[in-house]
């Protein structure tokens, strides 16, 4: 579990660069609002991270962190230049964020 702190803390380290780059480093609307969005999923997801380690939901960590992975870092990258076609990996990144809730609010049930 240590390591998915370690994880989610450099990821919402991640996440406050990149919506900082969003709020004054780049002047493209549609990329500032991928930075945004992408930012705050990430930085919400994080501090889910932290909660799932605290009802010992041992299957959440690795989805929200692979949700981080999927839907913000695809919208990161497409903010900095990727091809949209990446825009396709962003709802399995949603789909891994709701997997992620479903285990958390199963292990909070059995707590």
């Amino acid at each position: 579990m240590k390591g998915y702190l370690v994880t989610a803390a450099l990821f919402g380290l991640a996440c406050v660069g990149f919506g900082a780059f969003g709020a004054h480093g780049i002047p493209d609307p549609k990329a500032q609002e991928w930075l945004r969005t992408g930012a705050l999923y990430g930085f919400v997801h994080v501090l889910a991270v932290f909660a799932a380690v605290q009802f010992s939901a041992r299957i959440a960590p690795p989805l929200f962190l692979a949700g981080v992975v999927l839907f913000s870092g695809s919208l990161f990258a497409m903010a900095l230049g990727a091809p949209r076609v990446l825009g396709a990996v962003t709802p399995m990144g949603g789909l891994a964020f709701m997997g992620g809730w479903a285990m958390l609010a199963w292990a909070a049930y059995r707590a």
